[in-house]
């Protein structure tokens, strides 16, 4: 799918892309060099196994995102040339999840705690 991706400190400086959304990542990644080039500053470095049970160490930083006219900000990761994949947290970020029978992005069901109590019973105190 088509993405706008952006430096959140300088949202000027920006990309289009074409992302592959993928159930197994973790975070977003995207080219090492197309987030120097865009002037993401790595926040840190993640453990990330592979594959072929390899364990490796990238950094990551904050970007921005917009997906079907949604934006959110994400960790993405400091990838390998031609790596653009839409993660799994990047896609809850967002609302979105993957319909594993069309193969679309749609609207994630999202899940909101109350943050009040239950209003009494009918007796006027709590059940």
């Amino acid at each position: 799918m088509r993405a706008r991706v952006w430096n959140v400190e300088n949202p000027e400086s920006s990309a289009e892309v074409v992302l592959l959304a993928d159930a197994g990542a973790v975070y977003t990644v995207l080219p090492e060099s197309l987030l120097r080039s865009l002037g993401v500053r790595s926040v840190g470095m993640r453990r990330f196994r592979l594959a072929d049970n390899r364990v490796v160490e990238r950094e990551v930083g904050i970007v921005g995102i917009e997906v079907s006219g949604i934006r959110a900000h994400t960790v993405a990761v400091f990838g390998d040339e031609g790596a653009y994949l839409l993660g799994v947290v990047t896609l809850g970020e967002l609302g979105l999840e993957v319909d594993p029978v069309k193969g679309e992005l749609r609207p994630l069901e999202l899940l909101l705690m109350s943050v009040r109590p239950p209003a009494p019973g009918p007796s006027g105190g709590a059940e």
